[in-house]
């Protein structure tokens, strides 16, 4: 939420140049240039479901033979839907909404789930502005830092998004065999936080899964184009790697 595919340009870089053939599928109603999605919202953005977006997903990754998806926040979740269902290779969820209507104790959590599933505000897309960027999206950098990366990447969205994940559409059997699973948490994030994470990483039960967890210091939700995302991108790699066993290349939709 919040972002488009123009956020994963540096990943896209990183992987390609590792020889994996990389995708970025924008959700619907979010592919542009952010600056013109925040000048005019697209018609019909406050009614978009989290379905909606799972099925533009989980259409692309069946043209492909078991890839690789990496996801961030909602799409973590999309990424834990999309292994639920057997319909991919492995997974990384990145500052990860939890499935199963799971939640933390955490004011910040608490505070910016309640603002952005509002229930009196309807189907009134959620405006992103920069200071709310900065304060629960970007807060480990500094406000000209956010300022940037906020007139460079950020865009509205649905309410109903994260409603959904609350609800049924979020639900996951946490007892099924899956393939190998990376739960990637930033120490300083504001909106997922680390032990929400955490506690969604020990929510799978089968001891014959792989299932692993990694949390970064002083890293915010903006974890993924943050200063030192190279060390999260690194890390991810050498994971994928380390499940792969081997140099075969796979696709990997981001």
């Amino acid at each position: 939420m919040f972002q488009n595919p123009k956020s994963w340009n540096k990943w896209i870089d990183f992987f390609s140049q590792k020889g994996y053939n990389c995708i970025a599928p924008a959700w619907p109603l979010h592919a542009g240039e952010p600056a013109e999605l925040r000048e005019n919202p697209p018609a019909g953005l406050g009614d978009l479901k989290l379905d909606d977006v799972l099925t533009e997903i989980e259409t692309l990754v069946l043209k492909h033979d078991q890839p690789i998806v990496i996801g961030h926040s909602v799409g973590g979740l999309i990424v834990q839907l999309l292994l639920n269902r057997n319909a991919i290779s492995m997974g990384v969820a990145i500052d990860s909404i939890a499935p199963n209507a799971m939640i933390d104790f955490d004011w910040g959590f608490f505070k910016n789930s309640a603002t952005i599933a509002n229930p009196f505000k309807g189907d009134e897309p959620i405006y992103m502005d920069a200071e709310t960027f900065h304060s629960s999206f970007a807060n480990t950098l500094t406000e000209q830092e956010a300022k940037q990366a906020f007139n460079e990447f950020a865009t509205h969205d649905s309410r109903n998004v994260l409603r959904d994940c609350m609800g049924s559409a979020g639900k996951i059997d946490l007892d099924l065999p899956h393939k190998p699973l990376l739960f990637v948490a930033g120490e300083k994030d504001q909106i997922v936080p680390p032990s929400l994470n955490e506690k969604n990483f020990k929510a799978y039960s089968d001891s014959n899964s792989l299932t692993a967890y990694k949390e970064f210091a002083n890293r915010s939700h903006f974890i993924c184009g943050e200063a030192g995302w190279e060390e999260v991108a690194e890390y991810v790699y050498e994971w994928i790697r380390e499940q792969e066993g081997s140099n075969d290349k796979h696709n990997l939709p981001i």
